[in-house]
Formats: structure tokens, sequence, C-alpha cells
């Protein structure tokens, strides 16, 4: 069996970068930057503007009653100058008038008779300069899946639309005649299939393109033919079909029409996962239990699914956490247990949600975390601490 890390190497050194299209800002969160690099257009702010409602005004004709000569509100294009003992009432956002260099807000001023006092104001105070946020000609790098701060950044320098990275095509097929779209009767044998619905879940959120391609009858010609079906795709995942079993061919297709790189990894749960190639395109093979199928795919697809954005890691939270009980594993294989970590008193702790079993859905969907615990230990140790790979929300 490989270890995690060579397998993981050899995987990720058949990545190849998608290329790129445009795409209208209002659709580019959630994507990636074709070129992370983007020299401002212009200054943010574009002029000199107030960050308060109140007066704008000069500031050696502080303290003091000044005349109130006009007001000037947000996308005011015509502007009243300031000179000496006078003021202009002025809305958050709005263009700072000619001749004044700071703003009173309205809770420090007031107001009578078309006069204002005002305290003792140093200049720029409550004063956004022209280019404060963002000079023009400042290269700006927004690495990584754009997330809304990220978009606004963009809308702020005025690019729309933008040039992201295209969403891998991932072609998805289930292997398995036991299996039933849900929604249908069940008979006897057959189990709901959960692995498409959940592979295409996490497919999604890795930022790729699912593919279904159906459900594939146990066949090896079926098998076949769905994994050529799927090389117009930039990556093909399968579940199940991959162990020893007399009906898992996925394996046995690589090895006879395409070629198999590598099969069983040193993972608990996981180890019947093969990586191999048909038509040139990588396929990547994941056991049929369903915990199984998730936690390999958090452990290799989802990393694939980056590199080919051109991103790396996994994109996770890596935490350190404590166990609060002993949690058993295969003393020969690094586990990743499904567990729930939580701070308190300044230290992450962890427990288990339930069985460890990799046909238990309900433990991994209850976890927030993935707790690994190296080759060589028969359990997680409530005395030690082991990294946690955070897969949802921390309270």
């Amino acid at each position: 069996m490989l270890t995690l890390e060579e397998a993981l190497r050899r995987l990720l050194a058949r990545a190849q970068v998608t290329g790129d299209e445009e795409v209208p800002l209002a659709a580019a969160s959630g994507r990636v930057l074709a070129e992370p690099r983007v020299i401002a257009p212009v200054d943010v702010p574009p002029f000199a503007n107030s960050a308060m409602d109140g007066f704008a005004l000069r500031a050696t004709d502080t303290p003091g009653t000044l005349r109130i000569v006009g007001e000037v509100a947000a996308g005011s294009a015509g502007l009243i100058e300031v000179s000496g003992g006078t003021a202009v009432r002025i809305m958050t956002g709005a263009p700072l008038p000619p001749g004044a260099d700071t703003v009173v807000p309205l809770e420090e001023a007031g107001e009578s008779e078309a006069k204002v006092t005002v305290p003792l104001t140093a200049p720029e105070t409550y004063v956004r300069a022209a280019g404060s946020d963002t000079p023009a000609g400042t290269e700006v790098c927004l690495p990584g899946v754009l997330g809304p701060a990220a978009v606004a950044v963009l809308a702020s320098l005025g690019c729309d639309p933008v040039r992201v990275r295209r969403r891998p095509r991932v072609a998805l097929l289930s292997t398995g005649d036991e299996l039933v779209d849900p929604g249908l009767s069940l008979r006897r044998g057959q189990i709901y299939d959960s692995n498409t619905a959940a592979l295409t879940a996490a497919i999604t959120e890795a930022g790729g393109e699912p593919q279904r391609m159906g459900r594939v009858p146990d066949t090896r010609e079926a098998v076949e033919n769905a994994l050529r079906a799927g090389a117009g795709s930039h990556l093909i995942v399968t579940s199940g079909g991959v162990s020893v079993g007399q009906h898992d061919h996925v394996r046995g297709v690589l090895e006879g029409s395409g070629s198999l790189d590598f099969w069983r990894i040193a993972v608990q749960p996981g180890k019947p996962l093969a990586v191999g190639e048909i038509a040139g395109v990588t396929v990547i093979g994941l056991p049929g239990n369903p915990v199984s199928a998730l936690v390999t795919f958090e452990l290799f697809v989802r990393p694939m699914i980056r590199a080919m954005l051109g991103l790396s890691g996994d994109g996770r939270l890596h935490l350190q956490a404590r166990p609060q009980e002993l949690i058993r594993k295969d003393r020969e294989r690094r586990a990743f247990l499904r567990v729930y970590v939580w701070r308190e008193a300044a230290e992450t702790l962890a427990r288990s949600t339930g069985g460890q079993g990799s046909a238990q859905l309900r433990p991994l969907a209850e976890a927030n975390a993935l707790l690994v615990v190296p080759e060589g230990e028969e359990a997680a140790d409530p005395a030690r601490t082991y990294e946690a790979i955070i897969l949802g929300e921390l309270s």
C-alpha cells in the first residue's frame, strides 16, 4: 500500500491547469481568477469624500461659528466652494467641496439659523482621501477562490467582466447493480444511491463542474464504455468497483484498456482507491462505501480539482485538537476519524460523532472535522493532540 503522501504526489503530478473564460462579475463568486494580479485602473475612492454626515469646512476656521452656504450629497457633481467662515452640509460618501479640508460630524456640531458652531478640528478629519484604499497603478493580488470581499474589490476597480479559470469538468459515474435512485421504491437487495448525490455536491463545492454519467451495470463492457464516454471531461471519478470482488471492474478496465498508476493506499477508511488513465484522461476510482468515497474524495479528488484551478492544497483549515475519548482505529493505516471539534478554555477538543464504519453516513454528516491519527497507533489518545481537518463550522 502507498502512503497518502506518495499517492497524492503521483496523482497531483497528473494535474493540468484548465483554460480560462470570461464571466460577468455577478457570476464570479466562487471562481478563481485566471491571473490573480490586477493593476488598479483608477483610484479607489476616485475622489476625496466624507466619512460622515456632517459639515465640510476649513480646519483653520475651527473652533467657531460658520455660515452654512449649501449642501452636497453623495453623487453630486456641482460643488460649492468653501471659503473662510463658511461650511457646507455634507453626506457620507459625498465629494469634499473645493476649499474644504476637514469634516465635523453632525453629532459634534450645533446648527441654528443657517449657522453651525464647530469645535477645534484637525485637517483631514473624517476625510477619505482619493486613492486611500487603492491608488491607481497598484498591483492588487486576489489569489484563491473569490469571496464577497474579493468580488467587491473587483467591482470597486470597475472590473466587469473578469477572466477566470474554467471549472474542471468531472465525469461522475457510480457502479453497482444494487443501487436505486432516491425517491423510487426499493426491492429486496437494493439500496439508495447516496454516492452520486454526495459526490456531485462535493465536486461542486471543490470548484468543479460535475457531469453525471449515470450508474453503470457491474459488467466489464459497461464499465469500459462508461469510462470511455467520460473521457471528454477533464477528470473521471468513479465510486465502487475498485476492490477485488468478481463484480469489481474499474481497476481491471484501467489495467487492460488504459493504464493503472496505483491501487490501494494506507488510509482508513478508503484503502481500495485506484488511479490511472483512459483515453488520456485521469481516472480516480473511489471506494463504493459512502463514507470511504467521501473521505477519499476529500483527500485526493478535492486537491486534484484545486490543482486544475491553479490552487494548492485542500483549501481547508487544519488545527490541532485533543480527543475526549479513546477512538479505536486500524494500527496499520492512517485514520481519518469523524469527529466534532470545538473550542473550550483556549483548547480545541474533539469527540467522536458515532460509529467509524465506512458505511455509517450519519456520523460523517454530524462531524465538522476529520481527526488524523497516524499509522502505528491503535487509537486516538485523549492525552495527545492530533491534526484535525475542518470540514464545517466551529463552535
